[in-house]
């Protein structure tokens, strides 16, 4: 009798051990302009490698691989039957802090309702990847980012239409038209802060690139706004403004909407930025807004005999970024068509896995404008009546 009851006990814990390997993954399906980076971080998983490394795994998929809306997908979390007593017997592990961790980390989900009920109602208890594997944090994670500020210039709400994003010169901005009223424009300017971007010397002048493309960007937020789109500057210069300069002075005090400094550390920097974009674009989906669109816009490097046109990239694969980009290529074609001599245009549309294309939730496309290094295509960006041409023509394309 006693030999039966051992072997009974062996045979619960060795069924029970088996159990806890065998717990399932919790699945989630993507979302439109979900990525890898944004749902781990959506899950606090982010800010461990070894979260990253088991995704791709479960999924077998290849790094920096590009998600498909609609489709599920693992989580390094594995979901285990709670036994309504404690953590420890549930998933056969005897350490209280690991045990502490989990309980942690579920009821965190439950505030951020990224589950529905706790654990101990619904029996489900959910055991990350990294605590039981890497419990030590090894990635740096991106500041967070403030949605509201004072003032934003989104929206002329207020009546007086007075915008100091823009500059004392072309602060006011009248409402010329309503076609874009319902509709959010998201426009970054590439670099700024610590990183000028790409650098060239003309005459005696240094050109940086986070400049140019800042003031191409305002005036096309500009324009969005003055025919009533809701339009977000996510890079921010406090005293820049619009100018009329040829030689734009280079400076390291732009920040990020909320006010946020921007990161020294690249990646960082790249997802602050695209943390910015995704706040507020779930507020404003929460809104009901339907068409959301995120603009980057660059100033390109290359060797100074290549000359380029301006070009546009969207994500691989992804349609209705392509469209937008066709939409914007097109209008640069007819333009060039118009008043350059000869009619020609060498700009090109492209599939590119860049992070600002892949790491954000509203449609996204990326545009280069000139190569920095090149003569031909300084004149480009130099010329202040050729950057307004600019900044006309991507509203008149993003405005089809």
């Amino acid at each position: 009798m006693m030999k039966t009851a051992h072997l009974l006990v062996l045979w619960m814990i060795s069924w029970s051990v088996v159990h806890a390997e065998d717990a399932p993954y919790f699945e989630i399906k993507a979302q439109p302009g979900d990525g890898i980076y944004s749902i781990l971080r959506r899950y606090d998983l982010d800010t461990y490698t070894c979260n990253f490394d088991q995704f791709y795994k479960l999924n077998n998929l290849k790094r920096n691989a590009r998600l498909l809306a609609g489709k599920s997908y693992q989580l390094p979390i594995q979901v285990y039957r709670f036994n309504g007593k404690t953590i420890r017997s549930s998933i056969g592990i005897d350490d209280w802090n690991l045990a502490i961790a989990i309980q942690t980390y579920n009821e965190v989900m439950l505030e951020k309702a990224m589950r529905p009920t706790s654990f101990k109602k619904d029996r489900e208890l959910w055991v990350p990847h990294h605590i039981l594997n890497c419990p030590e944090a090894d990635k740096e994670p991106a500041k967070p980012v403030a949605v509201e500020v004072d003032n934003p210039e989104e929206t002329g709400a207020k009546g007086k239409r007075h915008f100091d994003i823009f500059g004392s010169k072309y602060a006011y901005t009248p409402l010329e038209s309503n076609k874009l009223a319902g509709k959010v424009f998201y426009v970054v300017s590439g670099h700024g802060g610590p990183d000028p971007g790409a650098m060239a010397k003309r005459g005696k002048s240094y050109l940086c690139e986070d400049e140019y493309a800042y003031d191409v960007a305002l005036r096309l937020c500009r324009n969005l706004i003055s025919h009533g789109a809701t339009a977000y500057m996510i890079n921010r210069d406090p005293d820049d403004g619009i100018r009329s300069d040829r030689y734009l002075n280079c400076d390291e005090d732009e920040v990020l909407w909320g006010n946020i400094k921007m990161s020294y550390g690249h990646k960082t920097r790249l997802f602050q930025r695209s943390d910015a974009i995704n706040a507020l674009y779930e507020k404003h989906k929460a809104q009901g807004v339907v068409e959301q669109t995120a603009i980057m816009i660059h100033v390109d490097s290359r060797s100074q005999s290549e000359r380029t046109d301006v070009y546009f990239y969207h994500y691989p694969g992804n349609a209705s970024g392509k469209k937008v980009a066709d939409a914007l290529h097109s209008t640069m074609k007819a333009k060039y068509a118009k008043y350059r001599k000869g009619g020609y245009f060498h700009g090109t549309v492209s599939g590119r896995d860049l992070h600002m294309l892949r790491e954000t939730q509203p449609l996204s496309v990326y545009v280069e404008l000139a190569n920095i290094h090149n003569p031909g295509d300084q004149q480009r960006i130099l010329i202040e009546r050729n950057r307004q041409l600019l900044a006309d023509w991507l509203f008149e394309g993003l405005s089809k």
